[in-house]
């Protein structure tokens, strides 16, 4: 009997609330590893609550496993996605399964089985399944960053820590107010605002009357220079904050001094702004491109009817002072996006439906969480009620009703807030794959279609993670799954010997797994 492992992961925090997900993957891992006539010699498990470096520990262990036991020989995982979701990820598992023809990875609900003597195909599609899931992640990041922008658009700081302040439960939102036991360390602040605007005090000076004054550090020391400066340049304190660079000056919290002192402080601490002003757009200028010899920026510079760019070598020896013209940059950039055109119609049809099957598989997925969430919501709300009835037949005492309320308050919250996330990421990953892969196909077309510098500018920030600039060659790192598509388009090899055989070439590449 041939030995395997399991691998199970939770992604996100709605799949670990409803533990649902876990259960099923579990169980899903235990059928096939029966059907098979496989002994599991060890499970390995990570839950959402772990922490990227903890995940990190857990893969690394797994890794070592497999080396201590050669007698394993299968690696069981629901999807790629569960298993990695970057390529040096990747390369470790196939330093693994190249030691030895024999062992396999088995995604499951893929039907993909991945070993060493895979077809080229395989592999492209085991590569394209890491790439939409890498795109997965970045979208729920993205979506994350949304949310805190809409929650500061509508007056509430979205950070995590001011001092002297904290959050708290208001009708279902997470609200800042005065944190009651920094009482005192907010008097000392405000004191200290009035001071500096009014009096004639240095930070250094400040810092000395402040600790006459009774404001020490937790160490019994005075409040450094620096703190205070931050303190005191901080318009939180005032009603308003910084939010990505965007000042929202309409703050629902309640200030601690006035405006007019804030800024009167601020006129006495002379901070020095600079704001940089561009007078002209470049098309790969603004931090687009990057020196091959040093890493600094690439900056544009027009002379007569041409523009040029070349590394800025700002305070730096670099040995690149090679000026290479825009259109030649510009022509190296259209000859890669060409160059990711799929010309095998066999290879384009089962790229289109392996795109539609993984957009199912995530509305399925994004289904199922939901209507977890739903009944998670339910239930802590059955124990609030439950709670307030005990509370009214004297069962329990109003400190424990207290703290239990302000548990399961806080529970609802988290699958309230899970909830809007699943909503703001539930994008069509169909529309998206599909937009990659039109990109790939006719990526030369339509840059010559965009008729702005910013819209030039917008695909090649989609495109590309980074650009270098060596010696007046362009040196390409892709992102968003076109680094996939450029590897094998590069070596030509698409379906492996199945480009060889002319017998073979007109049958579906799906039959092949």
């Amino acid at each position: 009997m041939d030995y395997s492992i399991e691998w199970a992961r939770v992604s996100s925090r709605e799949q670990d609330l409803e533990g649902f997900s876990l259960q099923s993957q579990s169980k899903l891992l235990r059928d096939y590893n029966k059907r098979l006539d496989l002994r599991v010699k060890m499970s390995f498990v990570v839950p959402e609550s772990a922490s990227g470096k903890q995940e990190r520990k857990e893969f690394v262990s797994m890794l070592d496993f497999l080396k201590k036991h050669p007698e394993v020989k299968h690696l069981i995982c629901e999807k790629v996605d569960r298993l990695s979701r970057n390529f040096s990820d990747a390369v470790k598992l196939d330093e693994w399964l190249n030691a030895n023809p024999e062992r396999k990875i088995h995604f499951v609900k893929q039907g993909l089985i991945i070993h060493k003597n895979s077809s080229s195909h395989e592999k492209f599609q085991w590569d394209i399944y890491l790439a939409l899931a890498r795109q997965y992640i970045n979208n729920l990041s993205e979506e994350a960053r949304k949310g805190l922008t809409a929650k500061a658009e509508s007056g509430h700081y979205p950070g995590n820590k001011k001092f002297g302040y904290k959050t708290t439960e208001v009708d279902k939102k997470r609200v800042w107010i005065k944190d009651p036991a920094k009482e005192q360390d907010l008097t000392y602040l405000k004191r200290a605002f009035d001071l500096y605007a009014f009096e004639n005090y240095t930070l250094l000076s400040l810092s000395r009357k402040m600790f006459e004054l009774g404001w020490k550090t937790p160490a019994g020391k005075p409040i450094p220079k620096s703190t205070l400066h931050t303190f005191l340049t901080d318009c939180f304190y005032c009603g308003e904050y910084y939010w990505n660079k965007k000042h929202y000056t309409n703050a629902k919290h309640e200030p601690l001094i006035s405006k007019e002192i804030f800024y009167k402080v601020q006129d006495r601490i002379k901070r020095k702004t600079t704001a940089k002003y561009n007078k002209h757009a470049y098309t790969f200028g603004s931090g687009l491109m990057t020196c091959g010899v040093c890493g600094r920026s690439i900056i544009a510079e027009p002379q007569k009817n041409l523009v040029y760019y070349h590394c800025t070598r700002y305070n730096t020896n670099c040995t690149q002072k090679h000026y290479t013209e825009e259109h030649l940059i510009e022509k190296q950039l259209v000859d890669i996006l060409d160059t990711m055109e799929v010309k095998n119609t066999h290879l384009v049809d089962w790229i289109q439906k392996a795109l539609k099957e993984h957009h199912s598989t995530q509305k399925d997925y994004q289904s199922q969480t939901l209507d977890g969430l739903n009944k998670e919501f339910s239930r802590i709300q059955e124990r609030l009620d439950g709670l307030y009835d005990d509370k009214l037949d004297k069962k329990i005492t109003q400190e424990f009703y207290d703290k239990k309320f302000e548990q399961y308050s806080k529970q609802q919250d988290t699958v309230l807030g899970a909830i809007q996330r699943l909503k703001e990421a539930n994008i069509n990953y169909y529309e998206l794959g599909s937009k990659i892969f039109e990109l790939s196909q006719k990526g030369g077309q339509i840059w010559q279609k965009k008729a702005t510098i910013e819209q030039k500018r917008q695909l090649l920030n989609f495109v590309f993670l980074n650009l270098k600039l060596k010696d007046g060659n362009v040196e390409p790192t892709l992102k968003n799954g076109f680094d996939v598509i450029f590897k094998y388009a590069k070596n030509g090899n698409w379906l492996g010997d199945r480009d060889l055989n002319p017998d073979r070439r007109d049958q579906n590449p799906q039959s092949y797994h």
